[in-house]
């Protein structure tokens, strides 16, 4: 099985790889935490490849972002050198179809309202109108042998298969799909499997079942809130505001007797505002279950039926928008057709798997949110094997838990193979970011300060400081903590463009002189961005990024206190624990990287074995004594002992 392995193994990853290849021999699930340089990837994609069962085994690499699938494709390279392997990456149409890439209108398009106006231009093609999608008019007018064998001696990312793809004039997006059916691997977002429609299409275009499928999931950690939000419903202010601009191009249609689409409209942004005032106390709020359809069948003097038969004609309004837009050749988008969907949902739904809340802002909203991730999950149990995958993916059992993998499925934790003296972890045991205390003492925010400009100012290096929310982040810089900073200083935004984020991490990391970046933990910063060698040597975690106890967190709590009875462990700790190790993750990318994480925040205490962190007086004397080499560092990121057993046991069997 390690004979398709394609590089020299590094201590350790001859182990994960038979790890993981016995667990799909045995057509099992597992959760692995696989630590900074254990090459996940390859070995993942090894343990896989070793262990199809004939040709009609097929691996599906699923990653978070577009630009994970990258490493998927340079591995597989690898591999093919040692033994051919055909693979593809396939991204959303929205990525991939040339047409949209032309039409600016259509980027912000949903994948179904592309997938209507991809359907509708295909149609017209095949009808004679070759003008109606010129790409798609090149791709059944051309022989694509070319391009296929292209792909299979080249292995291309998707953005260099789309290039290839325009030089001829083709859709990439459609060739794609015809070439899926022929590939042993396909990597794809997370989406092309998670939601079940597109799940249908992706096996039709593979020509194979579920069972066919090994599954590998790339940082794992995400999944769980992802699978959440994927099965979440959701009704804005901006939305309504949207389709009442609808029903008047309508010229208003009557939606039940006696009552106008723009009548209804308006109910639903009273009772909307009616909730934020009555039932948010910060960010969000409960909201009671029966709320929005009793308000509506007292207004309107109907029953529950009768609300849904609202809930239906608004869907079948929407669809002649959509369908009046898509012959236009524009966005089928329907906000009517949305408004009837949230309708008809937050009325069925089930309600143990769900609350209901009102969130505010500058778009308030009312949200049916799925509190269950093992819903959108309920695939995995179908196929053949499944590996998921992270660099902080503690607590394990959690992970497993949530997302409704077997009790069975195994847990496996193994650490970096770079020397374990090159990360030092302290922590300061006189300061917290814990809401209540910095309310009670308000000489903490200004203990915490000096300790990050004490340390900023000491070392010319490129630092960053990760706040655990970007309130407290502005609640420091209102503080003072940039008085007198004469070094660049670079600060990630809520919601900034992804262009901006990029530019700031980029200019930061050419600072010769040392620069500051301030971000969040769990922010894009913390979470997606690695820095090499000498681009980040010292990361201040400026208070442990425990989940703000709003509504949701509440309601999310007394779900896994019912369902697992480790309510605060698995909803608060959990979340705190992984967004904690990304932020010092950052530090170590490669064998020679050397970084010092300094956690300000006594509680840190709580999170071992997770993350095991020395006590520190004087942090700018501990770093001083590292980066000189005066001191050993002490091992700072825990191995689970038991998984570690457990390895041990069955490399002994091996041999």
């Amino acid at each position: 099985m390690g004979s398709l392995f394609p590089y020299e193994p590094r201590k350790g990853q001859m182990e994960i790889v038979d790890s993981l290849s016995k667990i799909i021999d045995r057509h099992s699930h597992c959760a692995v935490q696989s630590g900074t340089g254990t090459g996940k990837t390859a070995c993942a994609l090894t343990a896989a490849l070793s262990n199809r069962d004939g040709i009609g085994t097929r691996v599906l690499y699923l990653t978070r972002t577009n630009s994970q699938q990258k490493q998927v494709m340079s591995e597989l390279r690898a591999i093919s050198r040692k033994q051919k392997v055909f693979g593809l990456a396939i991204q959303g149409r929205r990525n991939m179809c040339p047409y949209i890439d032309i039409n600016e209108e259509l980027k912000s398009g949903t994948h179904e309202e592309l997938s209507l106006l991809c359907a509708q231009k295909k149609n017209k093609v095949l009808n004679g109108d070759s003008a109606a999608c010129k790409f798609f008019h090149t791709l059944i007018t051309v022989d694509p042998g070319a391009v296929e064998a292209w792909a299979r001696n080249n292995l291309p990312t998707a953005e260099e298969f789309m290039g290839h793809c325009s030089e001829r004039g083709m859709c990439s997006y459609e060739l794609c799909k015809q070439l899926l059916q022929n590939a042993t691997v396909v990597t794809a977002p997370y989406i092309y499997f998670f939601d079940p429609f597109i799940r249908k299409s992706l096996l039709e275009w593979m020509n194979c079942e579920l069972e066919d499928l090994i599954v590998i999931v790339d940082e794992a950690h995400n999944l769980p809130e992802y699978a959440r939000e994927l099965r979440t419903s959701e009704l804005s202010a901006a939305t309504l505001k949207m389709a009442e601009k609808e029903a008047r191009e309508l010229r208003d249609p009557e939606i039940s007797e006696g009552t106008s689409t723009s009548d209804i409209l308006a109910m639903l942004n009273e009772i909307l505002a009616g909730a934020v005032n009555e039932f948010v106390l910060d960010d969000d709020g409960l909201v009671p279950p029966g709320l929005l359809e009793e308000e509506l069948m007292s207004r309107l003097h109907l029953t529950s039926k009768g609300i849904l038969r609202i809930a239906e004609n608004l869907i079948n309004l929407g669809e002649i928008v959509r369908d009046k837009r898509k012959m236009e050749g524009r966005l089928p988008r329907s906000y009517l057709h949305g408004v009837g969907g949230f309708l008809e949902f937050w009325m069925t739904v089930e309600e143990d798997d769900y609350v209901k809340l009102v969130v505010s802002g500058s778009n308030p909203r009312l949200e049916a949110y799925c509190l269950d991730p093992s819903i959108a999950c309920s695939g995995l149990h179908q196929v053949r094997s499944s590996v998921h995958m992270s660099g902080t993916l503690e607590p394990l059992e959690e992970y497993r838990d949530s997302i409704g993998l077997p009790k069975e499925s195994e847990t496996l934790s193994f650490p970096s193979p770079f020397p374990r003296g090159n990360l030092e972890i302290l922590y300061t045991d006189d300061v917290t970011s814990r809401y209540e205390d910095i309310e009670k003492d308000k000489k903490i925010i200004g203990r915490m300060t000096r300790y990050i400009s004490n340390i900023t100012s000491k070392f010319e290096k490129n630092l960053a400081v990760f706040f655990p929310s970007y309130s407290l982040l502005e609640r420091f810089l209102e503080n003072g903590l940039l008085e007198d900073f004469r070094r660049p200083v670079f600060k990630e935004e809520r919601g900034m463009p992804q262009d901006d984020l990029m530019t700031i991490v980029d200019n930061f990391k050419k600072c010769e002189e040392g620069g500051l970046m301030l971000a969040v933990s769990g922010g894009r910063i913390s979470e997606g961005i690695d820095f090499p060698d000498r681009e980040l040597e010292i990361a201040v975690v400026a208070g442990i990024p425990y989940p703000k106890p709003t509504a949701r967190t509440r309601a999310l709590q007394h779900y896994y206190d019912l369902k697992f009875g480790k309510g605060w462990e698995y909803v608060v700790k959990a979340s705190a624990t992984r967004k904690t190790l990304q932020s010092i993750g950052r530090l170590l990318r490669s064998e020679t990287d050397r970084g010092v994480a300094v956690i300000l925040d006594k509680r840190i205490i709580h999170f071992k074995p997770f993350i095991n962190a020395r006590s520190t007086k004087n942090p700018v004397e501990d770093i001083s004594d590292f980066f000189s080499g005066s001191k050993t560092p002490k091992i700072k990121l825990s191995k689970r002992k038991g998984a570690r057993q457990k390895r041990t046991a069955v490399s002994r069997q091996d041999r």
